[in-house]
């Protein structure tokens, strides 16, 4: 059974139809990226396929594995600490214990920093606050918008190793990023170009 199926999508916002006829299959051990120019619709079509836009979306889409959504924006409120936001905002509503916290953090490079208000780290480190996420899910699933976004080069490689050992393991992980495939040929890629409303 697919982790994600979805048929004959539409996206409208406003009284604007960006996407039409968008059909998608995700297998487990799948990795997919969503390209297009700006505009074209890929957070759009993210939200609705992770099940956090209805209104404006037509179309059939089955979601059968729990699923993790970080979008570009950080989603993190900047006067609690990383281990607070994390506590407070865990990956799939899934309790955490603080240790399994402070690893995340640690794996993300930002141990020392468990403690500091989330306002006062640079865009990069919160970003990384945020894909920490990923050390303490249990989701098969990864919807991750822009991730990239902000990154330095270590950070990048860190979440391609991410990616890549989540796929080999089992699960899925659809992104969008405005950056050269990083991941070859395990990489399938949606044009939205394909789809978009004339």
């Amino acid at each position: 059974m697919s982790l994600l199926a979805a048929t004959n999508v539409a996206i409208e916002r406003g009284d604007r139809t960006l996407l039409r006829g968008v059909s998608l299959r995700i297998e487990a051990g799948e990795l997919w990226q969503l390209v297009g120019p700006n505009g074209v619709g890929k957070s759009s079509l993210m939200r609705a396929l992770a099940g956090l836009a209805r209104l404006g979306v037509e179309g059939a889409i089955q979601c059968n594995a729990s699923t993790l959504f970080i979008g570009h924006s950080a989603a993190l409120k900047r006067a609690l600490t990383p281990l607070d936001n994390l506590r407070l905002h865990p990956a799939c509503d899934t309790p955490v214990e603080d240790e399994q916290i402070r690893h995340a953090l640690s794996a993300v490079s930002l141990a020392g920093y468990e403690s500091v208000p989330v306002g006062a780290l640079s865009a990069g480190q919160q970003r990384r606050v945020a894909l920490a996420r990923l050390c303490i899910t249990p989701a098969r699933l990864w919807f991750l918008d822009e991730p990239f976004t902000a990154l330095d080069n270590a950070g990048c490689h860190w979440l391609e190793q991410q990616i890549a050992g989540h796929v080999a393991s089992g699960g899925a992980v659809l992104f969008t990023s405005h950056q050269q495939s990083r991941f070859g040929a395990q990489q399938h890629d949606l044009d939205l170009a394909r789809y978009a409303s004339r």
